[in-house]
């Protein structure tokens, strides 16, 4: 039984509602993705996982900072210091935009790092474990590139050009089944959108056109875990062999708010696995508070609401729902002031509600009237225009818009 600590979408380099911390110079978001980091490192080091086996998208960007590669190298250093095997999985924010350069992760690979493997192109790679050995299949983030070189592609649809992708990778898939050691538990690691899964807010940092996978691609015997990454929501696939997307290791804005970030330990053997998810504690907290202020004193509503909930050290939202006569009323200082133990108020949202009920006489409204009898009321009661002045406009009116 070999255990694997599978996790993804590190995405270093998020920096929205965030601030640059005092004290270290960096930004507070990159230390809390970090932390995040630091605590799966922890976890494997106090845990002694066999393997640890990153997804892809180490960054947010295909150029990161020589910081960011510095922080993601340092915690790498650390599992492999401690003999823990890492395999790094290339995916679509690690790769360039142009064919020839690197990818974020290939420095690894060309300094040989010890204990380091990295899956830049589809193939096997076998990881000595202190279990035992393992074979990782890489199926890393496919560009056009993997086909347009392999195939003639002018004058094709970006659907064609899907099919014809889909089509080479199984048949590439099954070429590299056919090279498996039978012996040897076998992980399929990939990075990509894989039909039946459930996307999360993911969508805001997708780079491009996306390209579906069809579950059929990877149901084979031959394969005893897939571990995922792409799509940030953790969830498990249905059917055989276990296919798990791990999630994104901490949220990047408020559409993950309800998600548990985390991180998957696979516990994977000839013939099948198991797994747990493990949610991190130290992940940052996103939270919506919405609420109503239309009361006799609008900010003590706002300010009562707002005691009943934990804002420390979280990213806050608040969303009033509110009239024109009570917005008027909100005092904004003694709003923030209540919210000062949040990280960050990423929005104050006032939702004024819109007055409907324009009375025009005694038993009607607006809502009720047609267009030619409402010009007709504004004329004569509004504007206080003479009767043969009301009966010329509505006349004209009627040659606009037809009669009643």
């Amino acid at each position: 039984m070999i255990r694997v600590l599978h996790f993804a979408d590190l995405h270093l380099g998020v920096e929205n509602y965030g601030r640059i911390d005092p004290s270290t110079g960096l930004h507070s978001r990159l230390l809390d993705f970090l932390r995040s980091f630091d605590e799966l490192v922890e976890y494997a080091l106090t845990e002694q996982v066999d393997l640890v086996l990153f997804a892809g998208d180490a960054y947010k960007s295909r150029d990161p900072t020589p910081t960011q590669q510095r922080e993601f190298a340092s915690r790498i250093h650390r599992l492999t210091s401690a003999g823990i095997p890492v395999f790094l999985l290339a995916g679509n924010h690690d790769l360039p935009g142009a064919s020839g350069r690197a990818n974020t992760l290939d420095i690894f690979a060309a300094l040989e790092v010890p204990g380091v493997w990295v899956g830049r192109t589809l193939g096997t790679h076998i990881v000595p474990t202190r279990a035992g050995p393992v074979q990782v299949m890489a199926v890393p983030w496919l560009t056009r590139s993997f086909v347009l070189k392999r195939e003639p592609m002018r004058g094709r649809s970006l659907e064609e050009i899907d099919e014809l992708t889909v089509g080479l990778l199984d048949q590439l898939l099954v070429d590299e089944v056919a090279r498996l050691r039978p012996d040897l538990p076998t992980v399929v690691a990939v990075h990509g959108a894989v039909m039946g899964a459930t996307y999360g807010s993911e969508r805001g940092v997708m780079l491009g056109h996306e390209l579906l996978l069809p579950r059929g691609l990877l149901r084979n015997p031959a394969f005893d875990y897939v571990a995922l990454g792409h799509i940030h929501r953790h969830q498990k696939l249905e059917g055989l062999p276990l296919t798990v997307y791990s999630g994104s290791l901490d949220r990047v804005d408020f559409g993950e708010e309800t998600e548990a970030k985390g991180f998957v330990i696979a516990e994977v053997q000839k013939g099948g696995a198991s797994f747990d998810f493990v949610p991190l504690k130290s992940t940052r907290r996103f939270l919506t508070v919405e609420l109503t202020a239309e009361g006799e004193d609008p900010t003590a509503q706002v300010r009562e609401e707002l005691s009943k909930h934990d804002l420390s050290g979280a990213i806050v939202k608040l969303v009033i729902h509110t009239n024109s006569e009570k917005n008027a009323l909100l005092r904004d200082p003694e709003i923030q002031g209540v919210m000062e133990s949040a990280f960050k108020v990423a929005a104050v949202v006032r939702d004024v509600k819109r007055e409907t009920r324009i009375r025009l006489g005694v038993d009607q409204n607006i809502e009720q009237m047609a267009p030619l009898e409402v010009l007709e009321k504004y004329l004569r009661q509004a504007r206080e225009m003479p009767e043969h002045l009301v009966r010329r406009l509505v006349e004209l009116a009627t040659t606009i818009v037809g009669p009643e």
